[in-house]
């Protein structure tokens, strides 16, 4: 099974904190979601892949591996736990997608692609990965960002990191980007229950077929670092009145 879009438009993206939290927001969503957990959480691949194995037996495959915060020094983990693990879902930066493609080894895994807001409308940056983060910033039209993804094997534009609402502009026109091409959109980075309807409008109404909003540290427990299911389930109600 692939990931489960509502109506085939929109499948949520939020962090579980264990396993029995993992459940709780699974089945609060109504499936319509893929549960993410961090590699970065875990000092080495090979207790990430045995962690991740139960994730995948509660979630049905909807597992989403995550670099942990858009962390570049992650990228590698990632790659290396789609070896052994086939979530519907992977995470990973621009310049990691072919690898990751290739360690998981079929077409129906899911992966982003991070590129970040550059500050000027149509454009992205794309040097996301470990080295290329702290060289001159390659900034390319978003249209030659999607092409440049889909031949390396990814599946989608992880919009990274948004700040909410501040780059509205950008935003609309990496949507209408998306919607032009055919490509799943990703938004992501501070996302809350106050700015998630505004945030999906501007996607919806640019025309993208295929949403995945990542809701993270907004609607997570500060005590128990577990995902609120009652957000998750405010969160779906919106979607629903969307789409």
């Amino acid at each position: 099974m692939g990931i489960n879009y509502y109506k085939g438009r929109v499948c949520l993206n939020v962090l579980g904190g264990s396993l029995k939290n993992a459940a709780e927001v699974y089945e609060a969503a109504e499936k319509h979601v893929i549960v993410g957990v961090l590699s970065a959480n875990y000092p080495d691949v090979p207790s990430a892949v045995e962690d991740m194995k139960q994730y995948m037996d509660i979630l049905e495959g909807n597992l989403s591996v995550g670099l942990g915060g858009g962390n570049p020094a992650q990228w590698k983990a990632v790659g290396d736990i789609a070896k052994e693990i086939k979530a519907n879902h992977f995470n990973q930066v621009f310049s990691a997608v072919g690898y990751t493609r290739a360690n998981v080894g079929n077409e129906e895994a899911h992966i982003n692609s991070l590129v970040s807001p550059c500050g000027k409308p149509g454009f992205v940056k794309i040097s996301t990965g470990p080295l290329s983060k702290d060289c001159e910033a390659a900034i390319v039209p978003v249209d030659t960002a999607i092409a440049m993804i889909k031949e390396m094997g990814g599946n989608s534009v992880k919009f990274f990191p948004m700040g909410g609402l501040k780059c509205k502009d950008e935003l609309k026109a990496v949507a209408e980007a998306c919607a032009r091409n055919e490509f799943v959109m990703e938004p992501t980075g501070g996302i809350d229950l106050e700015n998630f309807r505004e945030i999906m409008e501007i996607i919806l109404n640019a025309g993208v077929e295929k949403v995945i909003p990542h809701v993270y540290s907004s609607i997570i427990d500060k005590e128990s670092g577990d995902t609120r299911p009652e957000d998750v389930k405010k969160l779906l109600k919106i979607v629903k009145e969307l789409v």
